[in-house]
């Protein structure tokens, strides 16, 4: 119970400060999104990708800078320009490393993890934490679980945390560790879960952002 209260006090402080310290480049994001591509520039609400399951299974919607075209879930997995990538996409653990849905500034705040920014608001609105596993789409879930059988125990234990901006996975390697790998890690943070932990990797996300390795 002490842990749950620390934590989220943590996590109020962080992001109020976070977002003090990091609006001047968020707001440079903002304007060159509008000015280099049509659409608004967070992820729309309509995006099915942006619904991503919570503490408990409960949905939420997750915040994002715009970094592809507008509509681009439905250009996946409507389109048939992009079927073949829909099926490159799905057996690549969900992630795609030429995609061309991805616009050209897209491309660099994804590599610095500059997208993820508004995720803050996540947090202060309870939905996240600065810390915790990766903040999975029901899709997702569905089909690794499918790809890599005898995961969805770990998968169980995950939600019984808030999904965080960074994580242990994040900080070793983010999109070069395979789904089974990494929600293992994930269910192990929520198994070992204390503020030393929280502590040591919110130190080694810059690192990671600033290395963009395992970026996408």
């Amino acid at each position: 119970m002490l842990y749950e209260i620390v934590k989220r006090g943590m996590d109020i402080v962080l992001s109020i400060f976070l977002l003090v310290l990091f609006s001047p480049l968020m707001l440079v994001t903002a304007l060159v999104i509008k000015m280099t591509s049509s659409g608004p520039i967070l992820v729309e609400k309509s995006n099915i990708h942006m619904k991503r399951i919570g503490k408990g299974g409960r949905i939420f919607r997750l915040y994002k800078f715009r970094s592809m075209a507008v509509n681009a879930d439905y250009l996946l997995t409507k389109d048939p320009r992009f079927k073949k990538l829909y099926s490159e996409y799905k057996k690549s653990s969900f992630k795609l490393h030429e995609d061309p849905r991805v616009t050209r500034f897209g491309k660099f705040i994804r590599k610095y993890s500059i997208d993820e920014m508004p995720q803050f608001l996540n947090v202060l609105k309870g939905e996240m934490s600065i810390v915790g596993p990766r903040p999975y789409h029901a899709d997702e879930l569905a089909e690794q679980q499918k790809r890599y059988p005898g995961t969805e125990p770990y998968v169980k234990e995950t939600q019984t945390v808030k999904p965080g901006i960074t994580g242990f996975w994040q900080v070793t390697g983010r999109s070069n560790i395979n789904f089974d790998k990494r929600i293992k890690m994930d269910a192990d943070y929520a198994r070992k879960k204390s503020l030393l932990m929280d502590l040591a990797i919110i130190l080694r996300t810059p690192i990671a952002m600033i290395s963009g390795v395992g970026a996408v």
